[in-house]
């Protein structure tokens, strides 16, 4: 249909912004009927968007200036490619190509890197408190997505390639409906909040704490890119979240209306989590991560591995 390059930037950059956006907002609404105010309009993430590029990118003196203005592209390019490897599942499965959950999975680990990057790049010490903050996040929720992850392939035959497991789905029903799939999906679902850095796992950013932690140097277009990659992540990684557990997207009607709806769902599901928990320390972030979210992925790969 589509050369890659073509897919890059027309659907890994371009559809999943608007939809990011989108998202961003569904998220800001949501947030603020929560807390009896009216909310944002529909145009107000793209209109802060806009008024950030507009502004002027300062650089902190003691920063690594190359590193420092790398970092946010780092980031974008990361989101950027693994949402062009999942819209390739959804509209042109033949084109994936074996392993892809891997390459996916590493690509998601892109935008936490791009954020502890710029954070020690700025020579800021409240940034690095951020970065590190950051790193060990990723130490503490990357075990139990990878386990996680086992429990679609195990249960789609041994599938390595986005398609085969999103077909698989489609033959035999969503992995969510076996229990193994649904611990699965509920240890992913937590690892997910933290990838995106929201509450109760926005440890590092933290602005009441550490004023925005890896991010408090930034401004501009900078900020901006840090900004539009995370408003990405929030279509990105639902939509990886419904391709391996949820049964994908199908290409008709009635199959992207209803691969819409577990979007919004799962959008819907972050958002609830954000609006009724507190922030939490990095130490019981990590001992949350590594003992009672490992524990359900390890029950769910046992299960799955038993034909439950």
């Amino acid at each position: 249909m589509f050369a890659y390059p073509t897919y890059f930037v027309l659907f890994g950059l371009v559809l999943t912004a608007v939809l990011g956006l989108l998202a961003s907002w569904v998220d800001r609404k949501v947030t603020a009927r929560v807390q009896y105010r009216v909310g944002p309009p529909v145009l107000q993430p793209a209109i802060d968007l806009v008024k950030l590029l507009g502004k002027e990118t300062l650089i902190p003196a003691g920063a690594h200036k190359p590193t420092f203005l790398a970092a946010p592209l780092i980031s974008l390019a990361g989101v950027a490619a693994v949402s062009t490897l999942l819209w390739i599942t959804v509209l042109q499965p033949s084109r994936g190509f074996t392993g892809d959950v891997f390459v996916a999975l590493y690509l998601l680990t892109m935008p936490s890197l791009g954020i502890i990057l710029g954070g020690f790049a700025s020579g800021n010490p409240v940034a690095s408190l951020g970065a590190s903050r950051e790193m060990k996040l990723i130490l503490a929720y990357e075990l139990p997505f990878v386990i996680a992850l086992f429990v679609p392939i195990i249960l789609s035959g041994h599938a390595i390639r986005l398609p085969d497991i999103a077909a698989h789905q489609a033959d035999a029903g969503a992995f969510v409906l076996h229990p193994s799939g649904f611990l699965a999906f509920l240890a992913a679902l937590l690892c997910t909040q933290a990838k995106m850095g929201l509450v109760p796992f926005d440890v590092a950013e933290a602005e009441t704490e550490i004023t925005g932690g890896p991010l408090v140097d930034y401004s501009g277009s900078g900020l901006a890119l840090y900004r539009l990659c995370k408003n990405m992540l929030f279509i990105t990684l639902p939509l990886f979240l419904v391709v391996m557990f949820l049964g994908g997207i199908t290409l008709s009607v009635l199959g992207i209306v209803y691969g819409a709806l577990k979007l919004i769902l799962v959008v819907a599901v972050l958002t609830l989590i954000r609006n009724t928990n507190p922030r939490i320390r990095i130490d019981q972030a990590m001992r949350f991560f590594w003992f009672p979210v490992t524990v359900v992925a390890l029950a769910g790969v046992v299960l799955a591995m038993v034909g439950w």
